[in-house]
Parts: structure tokens; sequence; C-alpha cells
């Protein structure tokens, strides 16, 4: 092949075919991407204040276009399923088990499964509550008092379903975990969030809560509750009402009277919660501790019917 003269044509055409070549990857290299952009350097350890930064303000700007002003908080167990689900569970497992009798392990899930079906109740509590704050409102579109949950199984479900129930929408806070967990369906489409950080999750939560209603739950149920019963305690957020679902669930996984004998709370802690059992109850402690606080729910949304 011979020489190519810096004249020709041959040779003008190869040094655009460098050149091009040359762009190409400057293009396509990682270094030449924006930086809101590229999602490797975004994932860099070296930019987690800026992810932080994120994680608080795209929640936070899409809660206040959709003219979310209070929000009732509600958390509870994933793993207490609708009662139709939860029976069909039983029977599943009475039948595994009829198959293969003695069978250790199919005896214990069967025990547990019986747990859940009878704990199923809370679902329905749930999802009744919920209805009753959506339907205090005035339409589906009056989005001022929204129940907020976790957006996850069991009785975030519940709680979303009864919002949806009554034709009001209702807000999940999904959490980045290294098992995927996906939304559930009846939140509103705008009002679903995934959020990287459980601290601005836990944030979101509590920033416009006037109440936090707990039914029986796990490790994530107690986080929340001691959490916001602590942040109450030490003045550190105004003062809202803890409603905690099922007095015999929480008599025995939380003895309080215990830790007041050990000196390590005051009696006077005490009122820093109160049990409900049903949907009405939960919505009579919350409206009634607002008005005996002075601080009614925003424009009295039927608290008054309450009374």
């Amino acid at each position: 092949m011979g020489r190519l003269l810096p004249g020709s044509c041959t040779g003008a055409y190869h040094r655009r075919a460098v050149r091009s070549r040359r762009i190409r990857r400057i293009l396509e290299s990682p270094a030449y991407r924006r930086a809101d952009r590229d999602i490797d350097f975004l994932d860099d350890n070296d930019v987690r204040g800026t992810r932080l930064q994120l994680d608080y303000l795209k929640t936070e700007l899409n809660l206040r276009r959709q003219g979310i002003e209070q929000t009732i908080v509600v958390f509870g167990s994933t793993r207490i399923w609708d009662p139709v689900v939860a029976k069909e569970r039983v029977a599943d497992l009475h039948t595994a088990l009829e198959k293969t009798p003695g069978d250790a392990a199919l005896t214990e899930a069967l025990a547990i499964a019986k747990r859940i079906l009878a704990n199923s109740n809370y679902y329905t509590v749930a999802r009744e509550f919920a209805a009753l704050v959506g339907k205090s409102g005035e339409g589906p579109d009056d989005t001022r008092v929204t129940v907020m949950t976790g957006g996850g199984p069991g009785i975030m479900e519940a709680a979303n379903r009864g919002a949806y129930d009554a034709g009001a929408k209702s807000i999940g806070l999904n959490i980045t975990l290294p098992h995927e967990q996906n939304p559930n369906s009846y939140i509103a489409e705008e009002l679903a969030f995934s959020v990287h950080y459980f601290a601005f999750r836990k944030l979101h939560f509590l920033l416009r809560a006037r109440a936090l209603v707990a039914f029986p739950g796990g490790f994530g149920t107690l986080d929340e509750v001691f959490e916001t019963l602590t942040l109450i305690q030490t003045g550190t957020i105004e003062p809202l009402p803890v409603i905690l679902v099922g007095e015999d669930f929480w008599g025995r996984a939380l003895d309080f009277d215990f830790l007041i004998s050990e000196g390590v709370i005051a009696a006077g802690d005490r009122q820093l919660f109160s049990y409900a059992e049903t949907a009405e109850q939960i919505w009579t402690e919350i409206c009634a501790w607002h008005r005996d606080a002075g601080q009614a729910l925003l424009y009295d949304l039927h608290c008054s019917d309450q009374r």
C-alpha cells in the first residue's frame, strides 16, 4: 500500500475517519457522561452526600405538588395477610401435611400460618381505618390529609387498599432492599416513591405526620414505633398521637410496666401512646388527641363527627 500524500483525497478521508472514531470513543467514554446522567458516578461512595439530597428532594417536591399537607402514617407487619389469602395458606399446608404426616417443617409452618390467620383481623382493621381517613376528605383529589405507608405488602397493603376502597389517594414509600420490594397495587401512581436510604424514608414518614398508627409487626414496625416515641419524649418533634392497635399483642411484645419498674422510662411516658382495637376507635383516638391538644386535624376533617 502506497504512502498517503498529505494533500490527497485518500489521505483526507483517512484523517476524517480517524477523527470520527476518536470523537465516537470520547462520546462513549464514562468520563464524558454528564454527571446527572452518569449512574455509575451517582452510585459512587464519594457521591453519597448528593444521593442523600436527591433522596429527600424528589419525594418532598412531589408531595408538595400533589397537595399533601398532613399524613396519617400506618405501620405493621408485611406478613399479616388478607384473611382470604391467610385461610388459603392454612388449607394448603393442611393438605401438604396430610400427604407427609409428621413432617416437622410443615408442622411448624402450619402453626405459624394459623397465627397469621388469627392475626389477619388486623388486615381488615387497617383497611377499614384507612377507608375512614379516605372518606374524611372531599373526594379523590383532596389529598390534604392522606394515608401514608411503607408501600409494601401486609398491613401496608391493607391501609393503601382501604384508601383505594374509599376512592381516595394514598402514599407508599418503598425502600431499596437487597431483596426487591415491589409496591402494592393500591398506592396512587403519582404518590408511589422508591427511597434509597432508610433515614430519609423515616424523615418523610414524620415530616407531615399527624398520627402514627402501629399494627402488630416485627423489627421494622418496632423500630418506627420506638424512634417516634423517642423523638416525642425528647421534644425533638412536635407531639402527635401514637396508636398501638391490638393491646394484647403490644402488651406481650413490649412490657412497659417492666421498663417503668426498672426506672429506664418514667411512668408519665405511658401517656405518649394509647391502644385501640377497631378502626372507629383508632379514628376517635386521633381526633380526640388533636382536639384536646388544640391542634385539630387540617380543616377538622370530620373529626367533629367523633365528639
